[in-house]
């Protein structure tokens, strides 16, 4: 009788393991931690498993392998999943192919190497990107100037830019914190790192930090940026022929014919802007609709995604997976594009129509991409410097944070025919 019950229990034990093939991770409304389920995903590729990325089923779900030990993670980091059938893994990628559903597969195959762009000294300021990357458990290096400067970048898939400015001009924080601290230690150890590359102005430097960049997009890279990077990145390259700075933030007066200068030809994103430049107003250029749309306060200020198919337009259906198509809105130094001043060919995935405002773009470069996202922080509606950094574990289904994490696992991604 003993040995019947253990034949029976080990048949049973085999009959669970044929019928739960299969991992699903939901990512609809019954999700209990979107963020983290990011995370996971990123974890099981790291163990060399093939995952898929089902584009518009329950809003952009998982599924992988069935492993005990994936099971015993997910449990660990309160993420909903079920345990499915082969057959009902079937039964899913059947429904995602039928010609008539605007829903696809994309396959993820390697956990990609992530960079972050970031000064190493202490900045009153925290930055959306790390902080999610911290709290979904991705781990990322930290570059700055010197490793840009000294070859590091290639060894990377995905490089971040946020509270940045490119320009040289230091944010234009010039007006009123030129006698803090952590202002005057940024420029002591920018114009440092600068002389150590044999420039005389850190716009100089910025430059060719922003060409390095460049090189590594139109080689095959993968660039997210946010907050005042995006602006101040195109900016920079497209004053590569003139001086955009006044005396304050390199020792001399801007170029009097600057605007005229301009080559719009360099940038990824914006065309026909002008210069703000104002040493005592807080932007940069024309592009940041921050001084220009008002303060409509948070419980009115949205955007919406764009509905993309995902069979056909598969790349901006993946930046855009979300189980909210309605985005709270959120500010910055930079916090949305004006988009008479956003370039034709650029693809808009999320926009406030009634303001002519672009906040979620895309375009290709080279072989590589790059996706601007306006805003600082997507659940601080007003982030201030020396606000204290936001706490996901309070936002852990962040429609928001959510866009940044599928710019996280594109490099991961690669659409496959599928067998006929």
């Amino acid at each position: 009788m003993l040995k019947k019950s253990i034949i029976i229990s080990i048949l049973l034990s085999l009959s669970l393991c044929v019928n739960a093939a299969y991992i699903l991770i939901p990512m609809d409304n019954i999700q209990k931690n979107h963020l983290k389920a990011y995370g996971l995903t990123y974890w099981v590729l790291q163990h060399d498993v093939e995952c898929s990325w089902l584009l518009n089923y329950r809003g952009g779900s998982f599924m992988f392998k069935f492993n005990e030990l994936f099971e015993k993670e997910l449990k660990i980091r309160g993420i909903s999943y079920q345990i499915i059938a082969d057959v009902q893994s079937t039964a899913i990628l059947q429904l995602i192919a039928d010609p008539e559903a605007n829903m696809d597969e994309v396959k993820l195959h390697k956990a990609p190497k992530i960079a972050v762009y970031s000064p190493k000294n202490k900045q009153p300021w925290d930055d959306a990107v790390t902080l999610v990357l911290k709290y979904s458990e991705i781990p990322y290096d930290v570059l700055y100037d010197d490793e840009i400067m000294t070859g590091s970048l290639p060894l990377y898939d995905w490089l971040h830019l946020h509270h940045e400015d490119f320009t040289g001009q230091y944010g234009k924080f010039w007006a009123n914190y030129r006698n803090a601290d952590w202002y005057q230690n940024e420029v002591k150890i920018s114009e440092e790192t600068a002389r150590k590359y044999g420039f005389n102005k850190v716009s100089q430097l910025k430059l060719a930090v922003s060409k390095k960049i460049r090189d590594f997009v139109a080689g095959g890279g993968y660039l997210f940026s946010m907050c005042s990077a995006p602006d101040s990145y195109d900016v920079a390259l497209a004053a590569e022929h003139t001086d955009i700075c006044d005396h304050m933030f390199d020792g001399d007066p801007l170029a009097p014919n600057a605007h005229s200068q301009l080559d719009y030809n360099n940038c990824f994103a914006f065309k026909d802007f002008t210069l703000v430049t104002n040493p005592m107003e807080y932007e940069i250029s024309s592009i940041d609709a921050t001084q220009t749309r008002g303060r409509p306060g948070p419980d009115k200020d949205f955007f919406t995604l764009f509905d993309f198919s995902a069979k056909w337009d598969w790349v901006p259906a993946m930046l855009c997976q979300n189980h909210e198509m309605v985005i709270k809105g959120f500010m910055g130094q930079t916090t949305a594009f004006r988009k008479q001043f956003v370039k034709s060919n650029v693809l808009i995935m999320g926009e406030n129509k009634a303001l002519n405002e672009a906040r979620y773009i895309h375009g290709d470069f080279g072989k590589g991409t790059w996706t601007f996202y306006g805003g600082h922080d997507p659940e601080d509606y007003e982030h201030l410097v020396g606000d204290p950094p936001t706490d996901l574990s309070l936002f852990p289904n962040s429609p928001g944070y959510r866009l940044i994490l599928n710019n996280i696992l594109f490099p991961a991604a690669k659409k496959e025919k599928r067998k006929t």
